[in-house]
């Protein structure tokens, strides 16, 4: 039986850290398998739920070594990455494209914005705010939910997939 969610409460940030590197490590074997594979995960939750947190340490743990920026003003940052593919000794590059879509107003500056084709390219495509252009997206593979707890590093973070390519990652993540 497949298993379509996963959820985890973090009591503290090594445990959100901990997390989005077990979610770097199913995203790693899907691109391992197929260098061409695209995912498109969305990022829900309040305002300062950690959304950029856990977006900059999914990425880190992927192997990007740069800096990992907010994009609340550029709306979209590319960070290019290298994967190890299932043959020895090869790689594959994929794009991880990080959107915030905080500051936008009308769903039509997404459109206008010209950013649909990276839904295309091999990587995954990782929206905050994605309500802020409603109707425009394409469809999410995975969604991860953030709310804030009691504590100011304390979080309870739900991943949902909704693809089968979503499904095969949530599934890793319950074998690690």
């Amino acid at each position: 039986m497949a298993q379509n969610s996963f959820t985890q409460h973090c009591r503290q940030e090594a445990d959100t850290t901990a997390l989005a590197q077990k979610l770097a490590s199913s995203l790693s074997g899907l691109f391992q398998v197929d260098p061409c594979a695209h995912l498109n995960i969305s990022l829900e939750g309040d305002l300062g739920a950690g959304k950029t947190t856990f977006a900059r340490h999914l990425i880190q743990a992927l192997g990007y070594e740069g800096r990992v920026k907010s994009p609340t003003y550029t709306l979209c940052e590319p960070y290019p990455i290298q994967i190890e593919t299932s043959k020895p000794g090869t790689t594959a590059g994929i794009t991880a494209h990080h959107f915030d879509l905080y500051r936008m107003r009308d769903p039509l500056e997404w459109q206008e914005a010209g950013f649909a084709e990276h839904f295309d390219e091999p990587g995954f495509c990782l929206v905050e705010w994605p309500e802020k252009a409603e109707g425009s997206l394409p469809a999410f593979d995975i969604e991860i939910h953030l709310a804030a707890g009691e504590q100011e590093s304390e979080r309870q973070i739900e991943l949902k997939a909704n693809s089968e390519g979503g499904i095969a990652v949530i599934e890793k993540l319950h074998l690690q």
